[in-house]
């Protein structure tokens, strides 16, 4: 796989458990990451590129930034072992059908700026956590571990095995984010803009929640609803 663009390829190059095959960058690029102190073995990995051949390998309209590397990808996250909670408040994110790369690196991006154990994605149906979605994760994709369930419902079930509250997002529901229980371990449901929660994802949540917004506007953003939500269940545990 290829990530490129400097926050990800920083954040893949100080992950110890990703193996780099090979890197190209620009001088200006190369200059950057010996400016951040990036490891002096890490930089014989990369060879001098001009922004067009780095082009050429990539898929088209990739904003690069002048430096890319071939990875190989992260090992298997286990939803038991990632998940299992430590006494604090750390939320986990769940995704169901979410296929958008964009949407997902923002995803990851917050989720890991609020502290949260993990990600659970559905395994067929997620795009590779690299490219464009490594880039907007701004390396949060090195950091956040990714568990790819083949049933997110019953991936539910065993959040709730390990004492995980399961709060589905839902615009219909009657219950304000706000109320989110406190006393518990949260695992917020997100479902694909538009289709929202399947329904038997949603039916295995221990409740749906939603984001109280102004009635000229049907939704938000799934990114901006997780951003929220986030918020909301870390609220007074962040300073």
């Amino acid at each position: 796989m290829w990530l490129y663009g400097r926050h990800a390829v920083a954040a893949a190059l100080a992950n110890p458990e990703r193996r780099i095959k090979r890197g190209y960058a620009t001088k200006n690029a190369a200059d950057w990451l010996r400016e951040i102190g990036a490891a002096p073995e890490k930089l014989t990995l990369f060879e001098d590129a001009r922004p067009d051949a780095i082009d050429r390998l990539l898929p088209a309209g990739a904003v690069h930034q002048g430096i890319a590397v071939e990875a190989h990808d992260l090992e298997r996250a286990r939803l038991k072992e990632v998940c299992d909670p430590d006494g604090a408040r750390r939320p986990v994110v769940v995704l169901d059908q979410i296929t958008d790369p964009q949407n997902i690196g923002a995803i990851f991006r917050t989720a890991a700026a609020f502290g949260a154990k993990a990600a659970i994605v559905q395994e067929r149906r997620t795009p590779p956590l690299s490219g464009a979605l490594a880039k907007a994760a701004a390396g949060a994709v090195e950091t956040l571990p990714c568990v790819k369930a083949v049933n997110i419902s019953r991936a539910l079930e065993a959040l709730k095995d390990l004492g995980y509250y399961c709060a589905g997002l839902a615009g219909e529901s009657a219950q304000p984010i706000a109320s989110l229980p406190k006393d518990r371990p949260i695992a917020l449901v997100l479902g694909a803009e538009g289709a929202g929660l399947r329904q038997l994802v949603g039916q295995t949540c221990d409740g749906l929640f939603k984001i109280p917004i102004d009635p000229s506007m049907e939704s938000l953003n799934v990114s901006n609803a997780a951003a929220i939500s986030l918020y909301e269940a870390t609220r007074g545990d962040i300073s």
